[in-house]
């Protein structure tokens, strides 16, 4: 029989009959978006799950981040990082800012602060920084660096749902954090996204931008966007909610039972883990280095043609692609750990419903145990 094919993730649904209610509900409220009484709820219940104040719904992340530049004013250059994907980057062009590339730290693959400060110039106004794969940036050493320099700090926080670090929720930092519900995010809306605020007013500002600039209904004050998240994928997310812990904890026993498992392969690197009180394991990425018998595109090309789907994220770097490679940050010579990275990195499925003897399928597949050898050419 025919293994079926295992992707990088799955979304966590609950069960259909469990939203049928939620559903019924908005039939008989027949309010579909506008910030109806769903949206609201969830708003509410997001901030008490993830320990902040304020929180504007939106359709979906990429809009949260445009919203957010246009929120905080954001103009000039603005220093980020090649590696993540690539709505980050696009976010920036979206409101004519540059993008200005500085390398990542070799450990978590986030934004360098050692980097950030040569790259500042008189048009420099704002810090876009990444958790990638939910592993936290140095919040603090960012932070100084913009204080010392009166810049903005945007967290494109699309993969840190649920992230505590020691002093709480890592959406507390900067000046503005901004959320994907993304299908393939840890917790989705079917489609959706967030910006956590720091005080009312600034929600209320999110808010109109979100909603083409109304005030009220004849009041305009911004040429704002439509970016209103829907009742229905408000309500679908307030189901999600109820599911998070066991979400969580089945992704920490997947993220064990790789680390376990792939620790004594030559040339399996695991992406070290941050400084993070609370991980939500968003991603499993692996390092595939020299030592390894193939190279990461072989061993890549090798799972798919077991019905197993690992993704390189992030590849190409978003400094490779042709609307961004004509920077001047953008050089290889520029960003060579943030280069080798997006040559060795592979994500590894990692999602609730994954059963255990699918993750030791994939981890005998990369040890090739159980392989012909490879002399015979059969993987």
């Amino acid at each position: 029989m025919a293994e079926e094919n295992i992707y990088v993730t799955q979304p966590h649904l609950p069960p259909l009959e469990a939203f049928m209610p939620y559903l019924e509900q908005i039939w008989a409220n027949k309010i579909l978006t506008n910030g109806g009484p769903f949206h609201r709820q969830l708003e509410q219940a997001l901030c008490e799950h993830l320990g902040v104040e304020h929180v504007a719904l939106f359709s979906n992340g990429t809009l949260a981040l445009i919203t957010a530049l246009q929120a905080l004013r954001v103009t000039g250059e603005v220093i980020t990082t090649p590696y993540s994907f690539v709505a980050t980057a696009h976010s920036l062009l979206w409101q004519n800012c540059k993008p200005v590339f500085v390398d990542v730290e070799p450990r978590t693959l986030n934004l360098d602060p050692a980097k950030i400060e040569a790259a500042i110039t008189p048009q420099t106004t704002a810090i876009l920084p990444v958790h990638c794969y939910g592993n936290p940036c140095d919040t603090d050493a960012i932070q100084q660096i913009a204080d010392n320099y009166n810049l903005r700090v945007i967290y494109d926080a699309a993969h840190a749902f649920g992230v505590r670090d020691a002093g709480g929720s890592i959406l507390r930092h900067g000046d503005l954090s901004v959320l994907s519900f993304h299908a393939t995010k840890v917790f989705n809306t079917f489609e959706g996204g967030a910006i956590v605020c720091p005080d009312a007013k600034t929600k209320q500002r999110i808010d109109h931008l979100k909603n083409f600039g109304f005030v009220d209904e004849t009041t305009v004050v911004a040429p704002g966007i439509n970016a209103k998240m829907s009742e229905i994928n408000a309500a679908f997310g307030l189901l999600q909610l109820q599911h998070m812990p066991h979400v969580m904890q089945r992704r920490a026993e997947i993220d064990a039972q790789y680390r376990t498992q792939l620790a004594g392969i030559p040339g399996i690197t695991c992406l070290p883990k941050g400084h993070q009180t609370v991980a939500n394991h968003a991603y499993f990425p692996i390092l595939v280095g020299p030592d390894y018998p193939l190279g990461r595109d072989a061993l890549y090309d090798k799972l798919k043609a077991h019905g197993i789907y690992a993704r390189r994220y992030f590849y190409p770097l978003i400094a490779d692609f042709p609307m961004y490679r004509g920077l001047p940050s953008a050089t290889r010579a520029n960003l060579p750990r943030a280069s080798l990275a997006s040559e060795q990195v592979l994500c590894l499925p990692i999602y609730p419903s994954l059963p255990s003897e699918k993750v030791d399928f994939i981890i005998k597949k990369i040890s090739f145990e159980n392989d012909v050898a490879l002399v015979a050419g059969v993987r």
